[in-house]
């Protein structure tokens, strides 16, 4: 019996998966293999272009939610501090400084942390939306010009 070798093996499945996630066009309207070819190809600039004209990703999450958790972490250390007024009291003007300091510290990573996760969530998101309206106008845009297109 004879074995592929490692490179043969590689080509091969490369072949199979590029053929799984290939769609079939099919004229409709007798359209010949050079009028398909620029239909396929003006659709897909169209596609393209309708897919870039969304919103700008976000950025800065980490940054706001930094300064959302510090500002948070500073309210919340005085909050604490002013439930125990008899020892908040008697504590000096700099150790309550250097207490607030830290919980906002401690407070603003986490919230770069929560920041920077919504806004890798909120990119791919949009990714997602971006794939499918693309997708949605290049099908849209051969069936309206006489195409079967089938995934």
């Amino acid at each position: 019996m004879k074995r592929l070798s490692p490179i043969s093996l590689c080509v091969a499945l490369s072949v199979c998966c590029v053929q799984g996630w290939a769609e079939t066009v099919v004229p409709i309207k007798g359209q010949n293999s050079q009028q398909t070819q620029l239909d396929i190809n003006d659709c897909h600039n169209i596609a393209a272009s309708q897919g870039t004209s969304t919103a700008p990703p976000p950025s800065g999450g980490r940054l706001k939610g930094a300064a959302v958790g510090a500002a948070a972490g500073a309210t919340g250390a005085e909050v604490r501090g002013r439930q125990h007024d008899e020892f908040y009291n008697g504590v000096d003007d700099d150790v309550k400084q250097d207490y607030r300091q830290n919980r906002a510290k401690q407070t603003a990573a986490a919230g770069a942390v929560v920041g920077g996760a919504r806004q890798r969530q909120d990119r791919r998101e949009q990714q997602k939306t971006s794939a499918s309206t693309t997708s949605t106008a290049y099908t849209s845009c051969l069936q309206g010009k006489g195409y079967q297109v089938t995934p």
